[in-house]
């Protein structure tokens, strides 16, 4: 019996699937550490606020300012154009040791861009090639099949989107950097205990994880375009 083609099962979709799984076992993981630890308060009584005015004070950088913004708990970051560290309410005015490490991470990319380096150069060169591939590579490639098939058209698809998934790989050592370069600070300057900087440890590794998921989805997407697309030619 014969099926229309509609009831066929592409079996390069199982990636997909491993990638959104991925994905969501790194976003329970970040809101769970968050939720646990949010609830625990620091010793010192400093703010994120506070945290984040230290460390930049501390490391002579002068030009950059801590803002509140509105938004969920995890909406931080760091803008280095406008030399401003955004920090969500519920981080700015917080005393908790999710807070506290939170902010310090964002202080750790100001530092990265004060002693300019160079994984930061790196994705600061490819960004604006990464923001027109993550839109254009898979587009090319539905126009080269559109095209009967162009080959070419495919192949360059392929390459562009591959692009984006290399500056995804590069972010991984500039956030791990800025953690790590965050729990220091927070230890030296004496901000938290020892077990304090734990906990803190734990919510910043979560976070870093939707960031090893986000590049592991975007590995699989670009495997699965190669196994779809990448041995093809055009039917002469």
């Amino acid at each position: 019996m014969m099926y229309p083609y509609y009831y066929y099962f592409d079996p390069t979709y199982i990636l997909v699937l491993i990638g959104a799984i991925v994905s969501m076992i790194a976003s329970g993981m970040v809101e769970s550490a968050y939720n646990k630890y949010s609830k625990v308060r620091c010793m010192s009584g400093i703010t994120g606020a506070q945290v984040a005015n230290t460390i930049l004070r501390n490391n002579g950088i002068t030009d950059v300012r801590v803002e509140c913004i509105k938004g969920n708990a995890l909406t931080n970051y760091y803008h280095p154009s406008k030399g401003v560290i955004c920090l969500s309410e519920s981080v700015f005015y917080s005393t908790s040791i999710a807070a506290l490490g939170i902010a310090a991470h964002e202080c750790g990319h100001a530092i990265q861009y004060q002693q300019n380096y160079f994984p930061v150069r790196v994705k600061n060169a490819l960004s604006p090639a990464a923001s027109f591939a993550s839109k254009a590579g898979i587009p090319i490639i539905l126009l080269g099949i559109l095209f009967g098939y162009n080959a070419t058209l495919v192949n360059i698809g392929i390459w562009v989107f591959a692009i984006a998934v290399f500056v995804q790989l590069v972010t991984l050592p500039v956030e791990f950097n800025a953690s790590s370069r965050a729990l220091a600070c927070l230890e030296q300057y004496g901000m938290v205990t020892h077990e304090e900087k734990s906990g803190s440890a734990k919510v910043l590794r979560a976070a870093a994880l939707t960031y090893v998921a986000a590049a592991a989805s975007a590995i699989l997407q670009l495997l699965r375009l190669i196994l779809l697309f990448g041995g093809r030619r055009r039917d002469d």
